[in-house]
């Protein structure tokens, strides 16, 4: 091999590993379609809002590691609601056992409000903007950053003068 072929061969390797990290969406074909569908039937089970399904498949995504028998607890718990016919929380959340799967329903919906696994250091983080925490008042008030005008948003916009400006 040489120097010119290997020189090109890691060019490659680089930037095929820098696209797949500019593009999340990749990481997430790892989670079955079927169990991500379940997974966001009872999220709007569990939770009154708009839910992103990126978000959704991203904590799915963690779901499945953390819950080696996330399949049957997603299908017990929309049974449970079935059975109620619940179309919203209150409906059914009472009807779920105690034990694992109460655990993981307050899990879940944990994982929507806070946009992270658990309140641990090395907690997984789902989102920030699109965190269910902020959605309750995002008409009033704006998301808590570092950011000078919000989140992901770190310079401010250069805003036209309206008034004519003065000549000395």
């Amino acid at each position: 091999m040489s120097r010119r072929g290997l020189l090109l061969g890691s060019a490659m390797v680089l930037g095929a590993g820098m696209a797949a990290s500019l593009c999340p969406t990749i990481s997430l074909a790892a989670v079955d379609n079927g169990v991500a569908a379940r997974f966001m039937e009872l999220s709007n089970l569990l939770i009154n809002h708009q839910l992103s399904p990126a978000v959704g498949a991203r904590i799915a995504e963690t779901a499945t590691s953390q819950y080696q028998n996330l399949s049957q607890m997603l299908d017990a718990i929309i049974a449970i609601a079935e059975k109620k016919q619940g179309t919203q929380v209150e409906d059914f959340f009472a009807d779920i056992p105690d034990g694992e799967l109460k655990d993981f329903a307050h899990w879940v919906i944990f994982a929507w409000y806070s946009g992270c696994s658990s309140e641990k250091r090395d907690a997984t983080v789902f989102t920030y903007e699109e965190a269910l925490t902020f959605k309750t008042t995002s008409d009033i008030l704006t998301i808590p950053s570092y950011g000078i005008s919000g989140p992901n948003q770190w310079t401010r916009p250069n805003l036209p003068l309206s008034a004519p400006m003065p000549t000395f």
